[in-house]
């Protein structure tokens, strides 16, 4: 619960800002907004885009309206013309710095503009009950394969929390040894986290979206255990 965490810093004279490692688990919680946050930024990859191996990517930012002056970035707004047709058009200008020079807020020129619209596409086809559905597939995939992997030879759980669509694994074999185990078989099973956290030497990162099949999971948990 984020409301406690808001009213905390805005008694202390502080704002609040939220950030978000997974869009799509707004689909089933209460939104920044709705918690007191005053800002919030996260990573959209997840948002309807491709893994474009790195990047090209985008990250989203919002705020309230008091704040949005302050924003930086050319701002889309929704009108409509003089025929009462809705339409998109750069908003907030006189801030830009064509206009403002070295008075501007804004003076970013750079936008992964096409990313973006890809994921206003896919949201707007998706709406919050299409949002709501996805989210619970990660939820409800990653549960099960947290299920099937605890089950295979010598895999267990690091962390006991509450999870989304990722959740840590822990292995008796060496995990670079099984991660190249799993590619010869043609299944990408996760972040080797030793890598980056020398505690977690024995740990994969296990990711599980709405896109992965109950038999892409079984075929993994088999293949973790050492069945095929």
């Amino acid at each position: 619960d984020l409301a406690p965490l808001a009213e905390a810093a805005h008694a202390a004279g502080a704002l609040c800002l939220v950030v978000v490692a997974e869009p799509i688990a707004l689909g089933l919680v209460k939104s920044p907004g709705e918690c007191g946050a005053d800002l919030v930024t996260g990573e959209g990859q997840g948002l309807g885009t491709g893994m474009n191996y790195g990047g090209p990517a985008l990250g989203f930012l919002a705020t309230r309206e008091q704040y949005v002056r302050h924003v930086p970035g050319r701002l889309v707004g929704q009108t409509v013309d003089r025929d009462g047709r809705a339409g998109y058009v750069l908003t907030l200008a006189t801030r830009e710095q064509h206009i403002r020079r070295e008075k501007a807020t804004s003076n970013i020129c750079t936008a992964e503009s096409l990313i973006a619209l890809m994921a206003s596409i896919y949201l707007v086809g998706m709406g919050p009950q299409g949002l709501r559905a996805v989210a619970l597939q990660n939820l409800r995939k990653a549960a099960y394969a947290k299920e099937r992997l605890t089950k295979a030879a010598g895999c267990g759980l690091r962390f006991h929390g509450p999870t989304f669509n990722e959740f840590v694994v822990r292995t008796k074999k060496k995990p670079a040894a099984l991660l190249g185990r799993l590619l010869r078989k043609r299944i990408v099973g996760g972040l080797e986290l030793g890598r980056f956290y020398p505690e977690l030497a024995d740990c994969l990162l296990v990711c599980v979206t709405e896109r992965k099949t109950r038999e892409q999971i079984d075929a993994l948990a088999a293949a973790l255990g050492g069945g095929r």
